[in-house]
């Protein structure tokens, strides 16, 4: 592959694309559970603006990094320190900037297309995912509230509700409770993610949680955040706004329960800690897929 093609396929992070098609499946199942048939036109629509807004923050992402200097301090691992491209190829960086752009040109042209034919209802979302996509690397990294929520919020609500609205044209408090189990779970993600990069995140300015309280205390709020994940199917069936065979997510409790003791033991051994990183991918796709698939079926 050449570099002009790993210039823009990089800063991608295609492999790690798997978590807008499970958020999209989420919508759609609370869409479908709800009674609605699905339109497969939107769907796929839903789907591209999904893939193309992570795309599209993948390499903002990437090409910030690469400018501030963080790509050359930090320690790359399987699942976090960013794709490695740009400073193999550092005199293609730009088109990490230009896909970074042409993607976000993608999911606004989508998001203008569901405006005119569901309505401003649906505006709310697409200002606050387009605030979340363009400014997140350089200013909410900075703010440690907003960068533990701000990944969660776009995987969640932003992308679970936003599918369903395009199917159903209207809100629901089954796809706001079912998008609380990605939001938690996202966020958790990059909590995590953030572990191996503390050092080298202090030298830009960067100010999350693991910085500022520590690995040790950061782990309480991942458990914290796993745990609303879980509460939020539970209270979603007690309320009756999610089927009884949502509960089928709650099997990956016990994986849950391994990651949390693992990281609890090794929060400062980066070496030590990446399987439990790599269990907690495996946890954050699994548990919302499972949640999708018990929403198809409990109509």
């Amino acid at each position: 592959m050449g570099k002009q093609s790993m210039a823009i396929l990089g800063p991608m992070r295609i492999p790690f694309l798997i978590l807008p098609p499970v958020c999209v499946a989420v919508g759609a199942a609370t869409a479908f559970w709800s009674g609605i048939e699905l339109n497969l036109l939107y769907l796929a629509l839903a789907f591209i603006g999904a893939l193309s807004s992570h795309i599209s923050v993948n390499a903002f992402n990437e090409y910030h990094d690469f400018n501030s200097g963080l790509d050359f301090n930090t320690r790359p691992t399987p699942f976090s320190g960013g794709s490695g491209t740009l400073p193999k190829n550092p005199e293609k960086a730009h088109y990490a900037l230009i896909t970074a752009f042409a993607t976000l040109a993608a999911t606004l042209f989508i998001g203008i297309y569901f405006l005119l034919i569901k309505g401003l209802w649906l505006l709310p979302l697409g200002i606050i995912g387009i605030i979340d996509i363009v400014v997140y690397t350089r200013w909410l990294t900075r703010s440690p509230l907003i960068c533990l929520i701000a990944p969660g919020l776009g995987f969640g609500p932003l992308m679970v509700m936003g599918t369903d609205f395009v199917l159903s044209g209207s809100y629901s408090w089954t796809a706001f409770i079912a998008s609380l189990v990605p939001f938690f779970l996202v966020s958790d993600l990059l909590l995590l993610n953030q572990f191996p990069d503390v050092d080298a995140d202090k030298g830009v300015g960067r100010n999350h949680l693991p910085i500022v309280i520590g690995r040790k205390a950061s782990v309480k709020v991942y458990a914290l955040f796993l745990a609303g994940a879980y509460m939020s199917i539970i209270l979603g069936w007690l309320t009756r706004v999610l089927p009884p065979e949502s509960l089928v997510a709650l099997v990956t409790i016990a994986l849950s329960v391994n990651i949390v003791r693992g990281i609890s033991r090794y929060a400062d051994d980066i070496s030590a800690l990446i399987p439990y990183m790599g269990r907690n991918v495996i946890l954050t796709i699994l548990t919302p897929a499972l949640l999708a698939i018990g929403l198809f079926i409990g109509r």
